[in-house]
């Protein structure tokens, strides 16, 4: 397994896939959907598996001696692994945002999503839904992904659109709290998004393993 995941940092993955990591400093962004800086991250991984489909990465990996699973094994590690970065860049962003600039006029006057637990718990449910609907519609063919990376757009927009739509609504202001307001609420929130990314990624990776056992390559 460790072969295979230096094999998808090194040789499979497209320098695009590290570079748009980048977009979690869009939790810095005031007056804007940072969520957005979430699908770039996704966009970058894309890029990755468009670069595996046209250079037949997934017949190469299964000619190794390897079982077929660990090749799906190795495509999700490499995904967790830059989403986990951006993650953690994203949750950096945070915490200065909730303490050296929990002042800043900028951010206190901000009407769009603040970044606090709960955005980053709609990040971790945008990646889920993203390993859950990309790779593991890409995993039922090996070679086509065009139909589910757009199935993942229109989710990931919808979700973004109510990620800013909730804390307009009347009662649900503290999922907008800024610095560490409502702090049990938020944090309760952020588990639940590690839970559901878990939860998502581990259900599509076992469907997926199970589709591409099917495949005849």
């Amino acid at each position: 397994m460790k072969n295979i995941l230096k094999k998808e940092l090194t040789l499979s993955a497209s320098i695009l896939s590290y570079l748009f990591i980048a977009f979690g400093l869009m939790f810095f962004i005031p007056g804007y959907p940072i969520l957005c800086g979430v699908f770039f991250v996704t966009l970058g991984i894309f890029q990755s598996f468009q670069n595996v489909r046209e250079a037949n990465d997934i017949i190469f990996s299964a000619l190794l001696p390897v079982a077929k699973k660990d090749v799906v094994k190795g495509k999700f590690a490499f995904s967790c692994f830059i989403e986990l970065c951006s993650v953690i860049l994203m949750a950096t962003v945070t915490a200065i945002r909730m303490t050296v600039l929990k002042d800043a006029t900028v951010y206190q006057n901000n009407v769009m999503m603040n970044a606090n637990l709960f955005a980053l718990s709609m990040a971790l449910f945008i990646f889920g839904f993203f390993n859950l609907i990309f790779i593991g519609g890409f995993f039922k063919t090996a070679y086509k992904f065009g139909k589910p990376f757009v199935s993942h757009i229109i989710v990931t927009f919808v979700m973004i659109g109510i990620g800013e739509t909730l804390h307009h609504i009347p009662g649900l202001g503290a999922l907008n709290a800024f610095g560490f307001e409502y702090f049990s609420l938020q944090f309760g929130l952020l588990a639940l998004g590690a839970v559901a990314y878990i939860a998502l990624t581990v259900l599509s990776y076992r469907c997926a393993c199970r589709n591409f056992e099917r495949i005849d390559l």
